[in-house]
């Protein structure tokens, strides 16, 4: 193939499975992709991908091209990486990704810091819970609550944040027993188990959603009854723990991770030790060992 545009517009159409969805992951239009395409075909004289039902699927030619791109773009994040990894002085960009709720709640005043104290580093932060993939220079450094990170990734694992139970502080007292509520995440399974350890075994679910931040600020707003985050409940003064609130259940680990081709340059070194102490000096509120307001 003649150059490596051509692979990307052949691995976004691999990846998406239809030009619409390949153009928003290239930045252009899906007619460009469809033009794009369309030359590719014609180059190798016969198609690379072919019609199918809802988009396009890969033809066995089509197979070993994407399996080349794949290498070609491996080789590109990979030699991106080492060019981060020589440079030695305390500057230049860094991705973070981290939950939005542990940006919001937690981590906000520190991160705000950092940029102050070191101000010829461009701290990009990336709002996600996916496991962003740091092979393809997604991130630079991550921070996720997870039980098992990918096994290459290097870092630090800290301790556990914990899960109590939350209502407003007006809320038993206001709301009658057959009108309470529980605000709960989405259930993959559609039952949601932790209900039947709550100080309110029978309430009903009210409503679900699977934004931590809206299910958060509807407790606050008094609608309802939550088992939410220590550490985004606890400095609320709006809201109280659930009498008859078993003691705080720990969830999964937080991680502060990066690449290993990254491990040693100076900015990324700084910025992980940086996220450590701050998250440390917090332990005592993530872990659920603080009173609430």
């Amino acid at each position: 193939m003649e150059n490596w545009d051509d692979y990307r517009f052949i691995l976004a159409l691999d990846r998406s499975g239809t030009t619409r969805a390949a153009a928003s992951l290239l930045g252009v239009t899906h007619s460009t992709v469809s033009r794009r395409l369309a030359v590719i075909n014609v180059r190798y004289g016969k198609p690379v991908f072919e019609r199918a039902a809802g988009g396009y699927r890969k033809t066995e030619l089509g197979a070993e091209l994407v399996a080349a791109a794949r290498q070609m773009e491996g080789i590109s994040f990979s030699a991106d990486r080492r060019r981060k990894a020589s440079e030695t002085e305390l500057s230049g960009p860094i991705t973070l990704s981290i939950p939005d709720a542990l940006g919001q709640y937690l981590l906000l005043d520190d991160l705000v810091s950092f940029c102050r104290q070191y101000p010829d580093i461009r701290l990009s932060l990336q709002s996600s819970y996916r496991f962003v993939d740091l092979d393809r220079s997604e991130a630079d450094v991550v921070i996720r609550s997870v039980a098992t990170p990918p096994e290459h990734l290097v870092g630090r694992r800290l301790f556990p944040y914990a899960l109590s139970f939350y209502c407003h502080r007006d809320y038993l007292d206001k709301t009658a027993s057959e009108d309470r509520r529980w605000i709960t995440s989405v259930p993959s399974s559609g039952i949601v188990t932790w209900i039947a350890d709550s100080p309110y075994p029978d309430v009903p679910v009210g409503f679900t959603s699977d934004d931590i931040t809206l299910r958060h600020k509807a407790v606050i707003n008094g609608h309802g009854m939550i088992r939410g985050a220590c550490y985004m409940s606890d400095p609320a003064p709006e809201l109280i723990r659930l009498p008859g609130s078993p003691p705080p259940t720990p969830a999964a680990d937080f991680w502060v991770l990066t690449h290993p081709d990254l491990k040693n340059t100076p900015r990324i070194k700084l910025l992980m030790r940086f996220l450590t102490a701050a998250l440390l000096d917090k332990q005592a509120l993530i872990e659920g060992r603080l009173p609430s307001v």
